[in-house]
């Protein structure tokens, strides 16, 4: 006898979840999909099977939003295992090489300060980038060495939290695109005694934080009502961009696509509002509030509801 169908409903707005280890990212958005009974779902950002934590995931209206979590800043705690290097830089792989650990406290924070600010980042093999169309794993796992250019990224602090020899546990603020498993070869590097990235956790994006997210156990252990109250709304995306109000005459011809004039400053990106609902993103050029990413008439009052 075959089950019937679980009926889908339109649902708006953002779900923080703490994504469990083990689980890819997609693994976690279609379970949680489900529970919602969503229609539309994504997630902002890949996280690895071997990562836990942050994972935002966007819902209905919140999805045209999405890529503003994607080109956030990023917040990591992370442990290497120092003086183990392996074939993929992380724990599930071949040991290739192993060094004493004969340092102290001093020499890892003189090296963590060194590393703050802008650098050259280059991609890892074994990662999900894609190049002609197939991620970089897939390569590697062919043994196909692919060339990857590097790419610019900026570490805005890296912090030691812990050190119990030969595991080091540090606090990364890091821009989009960094890569933390190469981060951990290139302190183990600097060292001269090679590392592996043992563990890691996303604690933010933007200004989203993991202490906010729930588990999946604990998302499945609620009543329907309470998963559905658990969506944050769509603009908790952009929350850190300037907030834009209109009146009623005005918010209407925004939402239809329409430029509107105004005093304010040239902005690359801001929030834009009428009567208190969130009508979208949009952009300040040469006095004029020019739309981007809008929400329909639809959307609106269902957030509003």
């Amino acid at each position: 006898m075959t089950q019937a169908r679980v009926p889908r409903r339109a649902l708006h707005g953002v779900l923080l979840l703490d994504k469990p280890l083990g689980w890819s990212s997609n693994d976690a958005l279609q379970k949680v999909k489900g529970l919602l009974r969503a229609e539309k779902g994504g997630h902002t950002g890949t996280l690895d099977p071997l990562a836990t934590g942050l994972l935002p995931l966007c819902f209905g209206a919140a999805t045209k939003f999405a890529q503003a979590s994607l080109d956030a800043d990023k917040r990591y705690e992370a442990t290497l295992h120092l003086g183990c290097r392996t074939t993929t830089g992380d724990r599930e792989s071949e040991v290739v090489e192993e060094r004493p650990v004969d340092f102290g406290r001093e020499r890892i924070d003189e090296m963590l300060a060194s590393l703050r600010g802008p650098q050259r980042q280059r991609p890892p093999m074994h990662s999900a980038l894609k190049v002609q169309g197939r991620a970089l794993y897939e390569y590697a796992r062919a043994g196909i060495e692919v060339e990857r250019e590097p790419r610019d990224v900026t570490l805005h602090a890296i912090d030691r939290l812990a050190w119990q020899p030969p595991m080091l546990t540090i606090d990364v603020r890091c821009s989009k695109g960094t890569y933390v498993r190469t981060l951990a070869e290139d302190i183990g590097a600097a060292l001269g005694c090679g590392a592996h990235l043992a563990a890691l956790r996303r604690t933010g994006s933007g200004a989203l934080d993991v202490a906010d997210a729930i588990t999946i156990d604990a998302l499945q252990a609620l009543s329907d009502g309470a998963r559905t109250a658990r969506l944050l709304p769509p603009d908790v995306l952009v929350g850190g961009w300037p907030a834009v109000s209109l009146e009623p005459d005005d918010a209407g011809r925004f939402l239809c696509g329409l430029r509107r004039r105004t005093g304010l400053a040239d902005a690359a990106t801001v929030r834009v509002y009428g009567s208190g609902a969130f009508l979208g993103s949009a952009h300040i050029t040469a006095g004029e509030l020019i739309p981007d990413r809008l929400l329909s008439p639809t959307e609106v009052e269902a957030l509003a509801a």
